[in-house]
């Protein structure tokens, strides 16, 4: 455990705001109260740096939401993109600029971690939070919230951020809701320099075989990242999928280094991002993109938001301020994440029912591709691709409602450049 401060000033002392979670949720929301120049505490059950299961992969909004100064740990950028159908109808479209970046999550979580730390925030590591309480004899007043460790130490705050992930604690406390929950295993796959060459600066995504399921393979130097992910409840076929996909590319002769899986889960339109002097944000909160459960970008974007509005929970004198903070902090995410996912929620659903439409329209029909470019360099959004261009809303009402379009016809296509 690491710890500039002791246990008992810990429960002697009342914070400004308490994080818990060291991921880019966490580490965005620990940055933005410190600077801020509050006290903050961000707590860590792990020791860092630790692996999470993620593809890695830092589209534009990720890049836009860091911190200044912040320097990017590359291991790979992006300037082409396979798509495949299943495997099959494999089709490459280039482009001169980078579409987004790879990093490898220990070092990209330590670095956003120390940024935080620079700005003034504390960490601990190795501590798992049990509980919050915001009544009874572990609160002194109404203005504080206890944080119980596990073995019993409380930390008092004025406002708590839970950034504790997708099986998250805090989320059960705050009551959050999901409505989407799905599966995701992968592997990092070390490979001799003659492979890492073939994928240098490419990525593959494959549109797999059950409904809503996709495959991905991330180069990032000597290492594949690679991965399926697909709706919980069809594990064995999601392992299969894998296995078949590894297969397939190639792979199966090299042992991965490491194998894992994680859920994924997305929030309810109406599930709660508060309560009380306690926030949530990212996958605590249940925010992520729906069609691709992109998740980096959503936790940096709400992890800030989080922090500033933690802020001004921490400086609130009675229950209605605070709540009305809190209302404000739930009304920045819908404004802005909240409508991306709803757009991402109607891109599953067109997509589960007819993957061979997107996959054709994505690889052959250039307002699509270009779409889809400006989406991973963040020069627009799904939802303001939806908002600002009145014929993309229309095609996607369309692709929501029209029967299954003609298959491609081409096995494999001509490489083509933007």
């Amino acid at each position: 455990m690491s710890s500039e401060n002791s246990s008992a000033d810990d429960e002697q002392r009342v914070w400004d705001v308490v994080v818990v979670g060291a991921g880019p949720a966490g580490a965005s929301a620990a940055y933005a109260a410190a600077v801020a120049g509050r006290s903050v505490l961000l707590l860590e059950k792990a020791e860092l740096p630790r692996y999470k299961t993620c593809g890695g992969g830092i589209i534009g909004p990720s890049r836009d939401a860091l911190p200044p100064g912040f320097e990017l740990p590359l291991q790979d950028r992006v300037h082409a993109v396979t798509f495949s159908l299943d495997g099959k109808f494999t089709r490459t479209r280039r482009s001169k600029q980078m579409l987004f970046g790879l990093i490898n999550r220990p070092e990209f979580d330590q670095l956003l971690v120390e940024h935080a730390q620079k700005a003034g925030a504390e960490l601990r590591t190795g501590v798992t939070v049990s509980r919050v309480e915001q009544h009874g004899s572990a609160v002194p007043d109404r203005r504080t919230v206890a944080v119980v460790l596990q073995g019993g130490e409380t930390v008092l705050a004025r406002a708590v951020v839970g950034a504790d992930g997708s099986a998250s604690r805090i989320g059960a406390h705050v009551g959050v809701k999901l409505d989407q929950v799905d599966l995701g295993l992968e592997a990092e796959i070390p490979v001799p320099e003659t492979v890492a060459e073939d994928w240098q600066g490419r990525v593959l995504i494959d549109w797999g075989p059950m409904p809503g399921s996709y495959g991905w393979v991330f180069p990032k130097g000597d290492t594949l990242t690679v991965g399926v992910i697909s709706a919980r409840g069809e594990g064995a076929a999601t392992k299969r999928y894998l296995e078949d996909f590894i297969a397939r590319l190639g792979l199966a002769g090299f042992e991965p280094s490491i194998s894992s899986g994680h859920l994924t889960r997305c929030r309810a339109d109406d599930s709660p991002l508060s309560r009380g002097r306690v926030l949530v944000c990212g996958d605590a909160a249940g925010l992520l993109e729906p069609w691709t459960r992109e998740g980096i970008s959503f936790a940096l974007r709400s992890g800030r938001l989080a922090g500033e509005w933690a802020v001004r929970i921490a400086e609130a004198h009675d229950a209605v301020d605070t709540r009305r903070q809190a209302l404000n902090y739930a009304f920045a995410i819908k404004a802005g994440l909240g409508v991306e996912m709803a757009v991402g929620k109607s891109m599953l659903a067109a997509f589960e029912r007819r993957p061979g439409m997107l996959h054709a329209a994505i690889t052959s029909f250039r307002p699509a591709w270009k779409a889809f470019a400006g989406i991973t360099r963040g020069s627009t959004t799904l939802g303001e691709m939806v908002r600002s261009h009145p014929m993309a809303g229309r095609a996607l009402s369309a692709l929501d409602r029209r029967s299954a379009a003609a298959a491609p016809t081409s096995a494999e296509s001509t490489p083509t450049t933007e």
